[in-house]
């Protein structure tokens, strides 16, 4: 369940509030791109951690995003700094 699922997720340092439309939207996403589709039974707690770390650094740096000009969300928050940086505000 969400619950469960979400006390893992504190547990590793991810705090994600429910009510949160955009968390609500990534774990849609993670369980469309991740979680379906999969058979989990033999899955370990530790291997079951291991994948959704990966799939969060690969959401962060690899999954290009319509509303972030078609970056990811490293290269977005990059080119901000970079723009900041540059412009001095």
């Amino acid at each position: 369940s969400f619950a469960v699922f979400k006390k893992l997720l504190n547990k590793t340092g991810i705090i994600c509030d429910s009510d949160n439309a955009a968390c609500e939207g990534f774990f849609g996403r993670l369980k469309n791109e991740m979680f379906y589709g999969r058979s989990w039974i033999d899955v370990s707690i530790n291997s079951f951690i291991d994948e959704i770390n990966n799939y969060i650094i690969r959401y962060n740096t690899k999954r290009i995003k319509h509303s972030l000009g078609y970056m990811s969300p490293v290269e977005y928050r990059h080119s901000l700094v970079l723009f900041y940086a540059d412009n001095q505000i």
